[in-house]
């Protein structure tokens, strides 16, 4: 016992000393930061009290801590002039390094200078609008005059009549196949005013700006030289990011796999593709993106803000990932919104899966270009389909804010995206099994059935080629091409676009190969105007396996509306199908041939080792041609390659 007592007691005492340590060490940081010294308190007797309960006395190191919380509380104090000095730093270190970038070689650093002015522009707005906003606003506000708004309104609806009747006049004079595609605009308008849910109630305003951002947009990219090299460059940019895709899948599934095997080769895309865009979502950039395209659309076409988001939305990720940005209110929104939220994830594509396709060879320009034109002629259509006949409470965008995800860090965000994207990768493989099987089981007893009455090679692709030959037609496309592209249509509605996309590479890559364009009675490869109208026509999620995946997904976010969504999703799914159709005519109108002149009599002229399409091109012109240009070499090259009786 009496050895016993000494260690309790010591034990005891320990603990009362590191608990006067904790609480003096408390203290006297709290009295430094104050400016005032351990002696210096205000009660000095009951410091002097729980010094001496410990039995320590205050040491002078403690004082040394002093001129560090000096300097804590100036950095507390001056925090936003620290901020401003460093953001300046780095604009100054930027700005030297993009001036010595465009001194060494200025078309070598275009890119980042463009750039660069596009981001200036967007602070200078951002900024003016601070500064000089609630001004010109006061300014503009006598001036809004019912009666003179009416006028300006009508004056610009008949000016913008006039101009495109103008336009249309002079630009189809040369290519009278364009005309096809603007009667297709107005037929399948016309088709859904007709099936419209309301027909007093359309809102006018709301169709004509949409269709008329679209075709603005549609005029910048396809016919402008700035617009058409702009998205031609990111769609370059966007190839090359997506190339380092192959570093991480070549490590895991080898070099082997990825280059012969689809799965290993496409779908590895799709989780970079995810990561990268979770991790542009955590810093905020496309929620940036989201609002000004979504301001736009709201202001000129009178929606409403959560609507326009999540249109607005669906132009970077998928379905069922838009509808998450407005997650909060889709409880209280009218079933014309929820129409267009529906009918905006049907016209438009992931952008996970546009990595994909620009992975199968499909021209990145143009599904770029799609997925943006889209946006506008889904809203505007949507009200055409079900104008909106309720008071919404969401007219304004005061109160809808957008998300940024729960990760706390850049780290965390990039694999989120990368362990969302697994869900994603494993459906659409799962998919791609079932649908290519169900087809082939499909084609099989549609053949079985047709060699009965004597009908040989029946199939589904025939049976949709037929059917939608006269939608394939009003897109645009030449005759002999609608057959091919009329069963594209039909594997993308009634299976999947992903199908659909593989198919149509594969037409692509015959026809860049140079093979020959009819082998029997099939067709082997369309032209590249069929090849871009068909890109704008495939690129929506608008086919009969997606109704469960949309219905799921917002039946999980609002289960009370569960029934409002099964009463509009057919609807929407027609709507959103007639989008991307109505999207390639006007890419239809638009179109016009690019490139040089293929030099025929050179090409051929030279040794040649494989076939291409200018090579075909040229070999068509030799073997139809009776002049007596072409050289005996000419005629021998392409005998190489192509049978025709003149070879004989």
């Amino acid at each position: 016992m009496e050895q016993h007592t000494p260690r309790r007691r010591q034990s005891n005492s320990l603990t009362s000393v590191a608990s006067g340590l904790e609480n003096m060490g408390v203290e006297l940081s709290e009295s430094l930061e104050e400016d005032q010294a351990p002696g210096s308190d205000p009660n000095p007797t009951e410091v002097g009290d729980s010094w001496s309960k410990t039995g320590l006395e205050p040491s002078s190191g403690w004082r040394s801590l002093q001129p560090a919380l000096k300097v804590r509380r100036f950095y507390r104090e001056h925090t936003q002039l620290f901020r401003w000095i460093c953001k300046g730093l780095l604009c100054t270190a930027f700005a030297a390094f993009l001036l010595i970038a465009c001194l060494l070689d200025f078309q070598r650093a275009l890119a980042l200078f463009v750039l660069t002015c596009v981001v200036l522009v967007f602070l200078a707005y951002s900024l003016l609008k601070r500064l000089l906003g609630p001004k010109l606003q006061r300014c503009v506000k006598p001036l809004g005059h019912p009666r003179l708004n009416l006028w300006f309104k009508r004056g610009l609806a008949l000016v913008a009549f006039l101009g495109l009747i103008l336009w249309l006049a002079l630009d189809t004079s040369q290519r009278p196949e364009q005309l096809v595609s603007f009667a297709g605009v107005c037929v399948f308008i016309g088709l859904l005013f007709a099936v419209s849910k309301h027909h007093r109630a359309v809102s006018w305003r709301a169709v004509s700006w949409g269709l008329g951002i679209q075709f603005v947009l549609g005029l910048f990219v396809i016919r402008t030289e700035p617009g058409f090299v702009a998205f031609q460059w990111l769609g370059d940019q966007i190839q090359i990011f997506l190339s380092y895709t192959e570093a991480g899948s070549s490590f895991v599934f080898g070099e082997t796999l990825i280059k012969d095997v689809f799965a290993f080769q496409v779908l590895p895309v799709i989780v970079f593709f995810s990561c990268a865009m979770s991790v542009l979502y955590y810093v905020g950039l496309m929620q940036w993106v989201i609002l000004k395209i979504s301001w736009l659309m709201q202001v000129t076409m009178g929606t409403t803000a959560t609507e326009t988001l999540s249109v607005a939305g669906n132009i970077f990720v998928s379905q069922n990932e838009a509808p998450l940005l407005i997650r909060p209110y889709l409880a209280d929104m009218t079933l014309s919104e929820i129409h267009v939220v529906m009918t905006g994830g049907y016209a438009t594509i992931a952008g996970s899966l546009l990595g994909a396709y620009i992975s199968f060879g499909i021209d990145a320009a143009s599904l770029i270009a799609a997925s943006v034109m889209a946006a506008p002629c889904a809203l505007a259509l949507s009200k055409l389909v079900y104008p909106e006949v309720e008071e919404s409470k969401f007219r304004s965008e005061e109160g809808v804010k957008l998300t940024y995800g729960d990760a706390q860090n850049l780290l965390e965000a990039a694999s989120n995206g990368a362990a969302l994207s697994v869900k994603v990768v494993t459906n659409i493989i799962a998919n791609l099994i079932a649908f290519l099987a169900v087809l082939a089981f499909i084609n099989a007893a549609l053949s079985w059935l047709g060699e009965m009455v004597d009908v040989q090679g029946l199939s589904f692709q025939l049976i949709c080629s037929y059917i939608l030959r006269p939608v394939a037609f009003l897109m645009g496309v030449a005759w002999e091409d609608c057959s091919v592209v009329a069963e594209l249509l039909g594997v993308k509605l009634f299976l999947n676009e992903f199908v659909a996309y593989q198919e149509l590479s594969e037409y692509k890559q015959r026809r860049l190969a140079g093979a020959e364009e009819w082998v029997g009675s099939r067709k082997q490869w369309i032209s590249v105007r069929a090849e871009t109208l068909t890109t704008f026509a495939l690129c929506g999620f608008a086919n009969f396996s997606s109704i469960g995946i949309m219905l799921g997904g917002l039946t999980s976010m609002a289960p009370q509306r569960k029934s409002d969504f099964s009463q509009i999703v057919l609807r929407a799914l027609c709507t959103g199908a007639i989008v991307s159709i109505v999207n390639a005519c006007v890419a239809g109108i638009l179109y016009v041939p690019r490139g040089a002149e293929v030099d025929c009599l050179s090409l051929l002229n030279t040794t040649l080792s494989s076939s291409s399409f200018e090579v075909y091109q040229c070999c068509r012109q030799v073997f139809q041609s009776t002049s007596p240009d072409f050289s005996l070499t000419a005629l021998e090259n392409c005998c190489r390659f192509y049978n025709h009786t003149i070879c004989a």
